[in-house]
Order: C-alpha cells, then structure tokens, then sequence
C-alpha cells in the first residue's frame, strides 16, 4: 500500500469516526476561506484563555452564539483573529487559544487508536497530520498543550484532559528523542520529554 492510497484510508477513518461520533445536528461550517472582505475594524469581542467569549465585558451566556461566531473565526497571517462574513472582517482580541479541548477519548479502528477531542464548542477534532498536538512551556515551566482544530486555529488542552493523556503517554522515539508520547491515527506526538 502507498503512502497516499495510507492517507486516503486514515482521511476516511477519521471522518467515518467523526460522523459516528458527533452530534448529527451540528452544521458545516461556512466557506469563510473563499470571503475576502477588507477590513472593517475592531469589535469588543475578547476570547479568553479558559475559553470565554466576552462582548463590551459580559459573558457570552448562549452556546448556539459562541459556535456561530466561532464558525465564522478566521486566523490571519498578521498573527490576528477577525470574525469574517462576505461583506466585513473584524477584528477581535483571544488572549491564548480560541477553543479549549475539554474533552477526549480514545477510538479504536482496526486496531488503531484515535483521540477524539472535543472543544468548548461542541467542535470534534481527531489528532493526526493535519490536526497535531504538541506542548509548550511557560515561564514557570508548566505544559501548555495545544491541538490544531482546523485552518489556523488551536486549542488549549484543558488541564484535566491533559492529565488523561499522561496517563495514555508511553515512553517512544519521535524526531529522534525518547519522549512520553500519545498515539493517534498511526503516529506517536510526543506530550513530554523523558
């Protein structure tokens, strides 16, 4: 079997395995990558690092807005987050992440184990090529985990779920290093250092 014919089948599993276990309601996602509106300014809308969305200070109270704003949530190059429609591109402030990873579990498929996140918002996302995880270190040098949910955009892994794949972690080689390390989708991503 090829490498290809290898990502074709994982791409399959993956979204076989997101079907099986998402809510069957959920909507696709706009085709923000196709909008390209200019810049219309900056809104009071601030994400923060546990996962809040804050409008002019008051807490976004309602789940349904918090995932159509964060449908329409687009990472630019400039390193800046803009809510995006096909007509205005505005600006907002996320003091990490713009999703936190509150949960995970571990699916099996023909004897390959996949982690299934899921984001303060409902999103799925299993880790794999297109969708890594990985840990950095603050200045005190405490983990702070991360998971690409789509395009541009991370998510904080919640400390709890943290802890739950230390205790999946075993001890493998990646890039060369002995590390604790998590499997997903047929590949190892390491969460520590030996």
């Amino acid at each position: 079997m090829t490498q290809d014919s290898q990502i074709k089948m994982d791409s399959a599993t993956i979204e076989r395995l997101l079907t099986v276990t998402s809510d069957s309601s959920q909507r696709p996602r706009p085709p923000i990558h196709q909008w390209h509106p200019p810049f219309t300014g900056d809104i009071d809308i601030q994400i923060k690092k546990n996962g809040e969305w804050f409008y002019q200070g008051s807490v976004f109270t309602r789940l349904a807005l918090v995932k159509m704003f964060s449908s329409i949530l687009r990472r630019e190059a400039d390193g800046d987050y803009y809510l995006v429609t096909p007509v205005e591109k505005y600006r907002i402030n996320v003091e990490d992440a713009p999703f936190v990873a509150t949960q995970v579990e571990r699916l099996y498929e023909a004897g390959v184990a996949y982690l299934c996140f899921t984001t303060q918002t409902e999103e799925r996302v299993i880790v794999d090529a297109n969708h890594p995880l990985w840990v950095n270190y603050d200045a005190t040098g405490e983990p702070r985990p991360y998971l690409r949910v789509r395009d541009n955009l991370d998510a904080l892994i919640a400390r709890n779920v943290f802890y739950q794949l230390v205790d999946w972690a075993t001890i493998e080689e990646v890039d060369g290093q002995p590390c604790y390390a998590v499997s997903s989708a047929g590949q190892y991503f390491s969460i520590a250092s030996e």
